[in-house]
Parts: C-alpha cells; sequence; structure tokens
C-alpha cells in the first residue's frame, strides 16, 4: 500500500494527522505500508514555490491512493490562479484524471439533534452527491479578464462539457445507483443552459442501459430546495462540477456538520483521491478545535474503494459510531450534555474505539 499524504493547509496538517494514526491502529504493524508526505497548497508554495510541487505531482502519480487534508488561504482570489493555492487540489485532479467525486451526506443517529432541520426530515438520511469532477466551467476555456468594447473591464469563464466526459460520469452514476437503492437524480440546468441540455440528453441516452435504475432530472435550483425540503426522497445525485460544489456542501449541513463528512474522488481504476468536505477553517487552524472524524471516515473509504479492506473500512466506521455513542464531541458537534473534546482527543478515543473490537 503506497500512500501519498497531502496535509496541505489551515486544519489539513491537524485532521490529516489523527486519520493516518487510526490508518496504521486498524491495520496494525503486519500490513506492509508506505507513507509520502508531500506538500501541497500555501505548504508547497513555501518549500518549492508552487502551490503543486513537481514532486508532489510525482508522489500522487506513484501512489495507489492519496490521502488529503485542505488546500487554500484566505486571499487566494487575489492570486493568479494558477499560483493559488486553493487551485493547487484542482491541478491535481485534473493531472490525475480524478473525474468521479463521491460525496456521500448521511446522518449518525447520535447526531440527529446537531441538525439545523426538524428531525423527522433527517432522520435516517443516507444519499450520495456523484460529483463530476474535471469539467465545467472550472476548468472550461476561454477563461480571464478583460476590457469590454465599451472601455468596461469584464470577466468571464466558460461552461463545457464534451459528450464523452457526460457519459464517463453517467455510467459511474448508474453503477453507484445500482449498489444502493436504485434511484438516480440527475441535476442540471437545461431550462437555461446549452451545456446542460446536452447533460441531460446524454444522461438520458446512457440511462437506457440501465433499465432498472429509475431516472429523474431536477433543475438545480429546485433540487436545491427539495434537499432542504425533503433531503430523504434521494438515493444518488449526478451533477456537474459547479453544481456539484454547491449542493454537496448544502447537504452537509443536512448531518449537522461539514465536519462530519468524507469524500472520495476517483479516477477510471481504484486510484482516489480521499478529503474532507470541510476546507481549510483557518480561523481554528492549530488550535485543536477542528473535528477530524471527516478526515478519519475519508481514510475508510479508502481502505473501501481503493484498497478492497472493506471489514478494515466498516472497523473504523464502526469506531467512529461508538465515540460519538459515548458522548465525546468537537465544538461543530458538540450539544448540552456531551463532553467536548479536541481535535487530538477525537483522535485517540477512535483509536481506542478501535482497540475494543
Amino acid at each position: 500500500m503506497k500512500i501519498a499524504v497531502m496535509p496541505g493547509d489551515g486544519i489539513g496538517p491537524e485532521v490529516t494527522a489523527e486519520a493516518v494514526r487510526v490508518l496504521k491502529a486498524v491495520l496494525g504493524p503486519g500490513q506492509a505500508m508506505e507513507l509520502v508526505e508531500a506538500p501541497i497548497g500555501q505548504a508547497g508554495i513555501d518549500s518549492a514555490g508552487d502551490p503543486l510541487p513537481d514532486a508532489t505531482l510525482e508522489a500522487g502519480r506513484r501512489a495507489d491512493a492519496i490521502l488529503f487534508g485542505s488546500a487554500g488561504m484566505p486571499g487566494d482570489e487575489a492570486i493568479p490562479f494558477a499560483m493559488r493555492p486553493g487551485a493547487s487540489l484542482l491541478r491535481l485532479r485534473k493531472h490525475l484524471g480524478l473525474f468521479a467525486n463521491f460525496r456521500p451526506a448521511f446522518l449518525f443517529p447520535e447526531l440527529l439533534g446537531a441538525s439545523t432541520l426538524k428531525p423527522e426530515v433527517v432522520e435516517g438520511l443516507d444519499l450520495m452527491i456523484l460529483r463530476e469532477l474535471t469539467g465545467d466551467v472550472y476548468f472550461g476555456e476561454p477563461r480571464g479578464h478583460g476590457i469590454n468594447a465599451r472601455g468596461e473591464r469584464e470577466a468571464f469563464n466558460t461552461m463545457r462539457y464534451s459528450e464523452p466526459e457526460i457519459e464517463r460520469i453517467a455510467h459511474v452514476a448508474f453503477r453507484t445507483a445500482r449498489m444502493r437503492q436504485r434511484r438516480l437524480c440527475s441535476v442540471d440546468k437545461a431550462n437555461v443552459l446549452e451545456v446542460m441540455q446536452l447533460w441531460r440528453e446524454v444522461v438520458t441516452r446512457v440511462g437506457a442501459e440501465y433499465p432498472d435504475v429509475e431516472l429523474t432530472h431536477l433543475f438545480v435550483d429546485a433540487a436545491a430546495m427539495q434537499l432542504m425540503r425533503a433531503p430523504k426522497q434521494f438515493d444518488v445525485i449526478v451533477t456537474g462540477n459547479i453544481f456539484g460544489d454547491i449542493l454537496s456542501d448544502a447537504a452537509a449541513m443536512l448531518t449537522g456538520s461539514i465536519g462530519m463528512l468524507p469524500s472520495a474522488s476517483m479516477a477510471s481504476g481504484t486510484m482516489g483521491l480521499y478529503e474532507p468536505v470541510h476546507g481549510t477553517a483557518p480561523d481554528i487552524a492549530g488550535k485543536n478545535l477542528a473535528n477530524p472524524l471527516a478526515a478519519i471516515l475519508s481514510m475508510a473509504m479508502m481502505l473501501r474503494h481503493s484498497f478492497d479492506l472493506p471489514d478494515a473500512a466498516g472497523r473504523v466506521e464502526r469506531a467512529v459510531r461508538r465515540v460519538l455513542a459515548d458522548g465525546l464531541r468537537t465544538g461543530d458537534i458538540f450539544q448540552p450534555g456531551c463532553e467536548r473534546v479536541g481535535t487530538r482527543e477525537m483522535g485517540e478515543a477512535v483509536v481506542a474505539a478501535l482497540a475494543k473490537g
């Protein structure tokens, strides 16, 4: 097992350290494992003058999987795109062909009271958002700034998808739905955007190859509303890069905290990048306040999807639930009557729960 560990910026190093701690505990000393740490984001700039150093990219290419923390710093938007710490992750995804982003949104029963929605709306929530990750407006060309014919400053980005890109993510979505409840909702904006008209047409055509999966379509604004109104109606949602970015973060809050949810960004085979969805949270970085459970659960996804170790992944997930059942909470999921703990203490508690079997 060769794993590239890229802690990155903000709270990334703290939560990644706890994920690595749990990884070593669940696999034990008998598992052959090579961990290669590599800087990315602002850490990459500090070490090599580039948010995605060549050595980091090469470490990712050589690895069987990547365990990622977070990348980006305040003020990113004012920096040229290629040198933005936060853009390092987009560049890494593109270089490694990580086109399919799996973002599960599930609610641990122990955190039912942590959601801002009514318990009856979110109890039993378990949905998967599948986001296309290497196309769309984030990567479309042309992009940039300029002066228009009236002498006014303007900026422009291009939303672009090719038919093969849509087909590829659609097949992944239908196969994923087959392993769940066989219901797939494709989210687009086909009533306004030509790109999304192509998206709907291609997804519908691919759907004919999966007659056992129920396919529905929603415009993105309606999908956002339905996620808040009745999220349990969804099983698998497939959508483009920008819509998936927004909807998956919204869905994260259904579960009580964005600090609880893992993700996997997969290439065509078993190579994947695993990261918590919460970002850098610079306001709490270095203060032992961050919730490491999303990073730990991302590591569990890595064990399951890249290394075919479902038993080990299940042990980690059960240990997380045991810790929550014991009433331990970081600040983002704290509830009256629970015990508030820090990042390190939460990681230690998961390791201890693993040891209990």
